[in-house]
């Protein structure tokens, strides 16, 4: 009998760390499932128009149908006597008592955000209801659906902050830990005398001098004044991070692989953004979800003293400001501070599981 040789088998692959990290958040579970809540909601939110509003999905009139959320249809258009846009719930009242074969598709929830209800008895503040599940604002809007939008907003906006001043710090301190040198300190010199400015005169100046004008339609994001605030933060907000990534670039640069790649010719924007930075984005990684917070922190804060987003704009802040001028109505205190407490309790769980996830003392390449 001949003896059969055993072919060489392939090393096994290694898990990359990434995937490893992963594995380890995963592993958190706190921190994994509020990522997963926080995620889920945050979806959902984007659906808010077709979930909640005082705005048709569909309308059947006269033959034709009709889709309100497209376009912007006048009250006389369906036979209305009223100036200005249709009101969706007394059509479809109209049509109910009709039994024509029209009809109205309507949300969920059928209020908006921004949809003063003064027919109701006495007045706002209306407490919890049936008919208004967290009662109704000072201004006699219901209170869930500006909770429901604000927090769409205030996550969007924190998470756009976040991403801007995040690539800025990042982009500012590869160049200050890379090049070193005169670069290095004319970098630092620059970002001391930009850090002393005082950011909440600067936002009050700014916010007295450019009055941002309201385009018309329901997107709150292609808004001037959100785009203003997002700026003002970002300018404000990147000189953090700067610091962590110019010390961990430093560190980086000694190492042996930067050498080789220096012996290889390797271009140095190649050096910086292909080698180096993906051994220095783990303070990056690990301090996004607080800087998430504290965002959602400024924009309530900017809000509550009135220098954030304009009226009407559902917002956080100024629902916890009329809370604290009617402190007897118990819904408008509650409510807006508990969404604001359990959202960033979220993020911050977040935040804890993605720093134990990215510690470089578990999880490290090899040099």
């Amino acid at each position: 009998m001949t003896e059969q040789t055993a072919l060489p088998t392939a090393p096994a692959r290694s898990e990359s760390i990434l995937r490893r990290r992963f594995r380890k958040f995963q592993g958190l579970k706190r921190g994994y499932w509020a990522a997963v809540t926080l995620a889920s909601v945050y979806v959902v939110s984007f659906c808010l128009p077709v979930l909640a509003s005082n705005n048709a999905i569909a309308v059947r009139y006269d033959g034709q149908y009709y889709f309100p959320g497209f376009r912007v249809y006048q009250a006389a258009e369906f036979g209305q006597v009223a100036i200005g846009e249709a009101n969706y719930r007394e059509l479809q009242r109209r049509f109910a008592q009709e039994a024509s074969g029209d009809w109205v598709l309507m949300p969920l929830y059928p209020y908006g955000p921004n949809e003063s209800l003064l027919d109701r008895e006495g007045f706002p503040p209306h407490p919890p209801s049936a008919e208004h599940l967290l009662g109704t604002d000072d201004r006699g809007r219901d209170v869930f659906v500006r909770l429901a939008y604000g927090f769409n907003i205030s996550l969007t906006f924190a998470v756009v902050v976040t991403l801007i001043s995040f690539s800025l710090g990042t982009v500012v301190g590869a160049a200050l830990g890379y090049l070193g040198g005169k670069v290095d300190l004319l970098g630092q010199r620059t970002i001391e005398i930009w850090a002393s400015l005082p950011f909440l005169y600067t936002i009050i100046i700014v916010s007295s001098i450019v009055v941002p004008v309201s385009l018309p339609g329901r997107n709150q994001f292609l808004q001037p004044a959100f785009w203003l605030l997002v700026t003002l933060l970002s300018a404000f907000g990147w000189m953090g991070i700067t610091y962590y990534v110019r010390g961990e670039f430093y560190r980086e640069k000694a190492r042996d692989y930067v050498g080789a790649a220096i012996a290889m010719g390797a271009a140095e924007l190649t050096i910086m953004f292909r080698h180096i930075l993906p051994n220095a984005l783990t303070p990056v990684v690990s301090f996004a979800p607080f800087a998430v917070v504290a965002n959602i922190g400024s924009l309530v804060a900017l809000d509550f003293l009135g220098f954030g987003l304009p009226a009407p704009t559902p917002s956080w802040g100024e629902l916890i400001g009329q809370g604290m001028n009617n402190l007897s109505k118990w819904w408008l205190v509650l409510y807006p501070l508990g969404a604001v407490f359990v959202t960033l309790l979220l993020i911050v769980f977040i935040g804890e599981a993605v720093r134990e996830a990215f510690d470089p003392k578990e999880f490290s390449r090899l040099r």
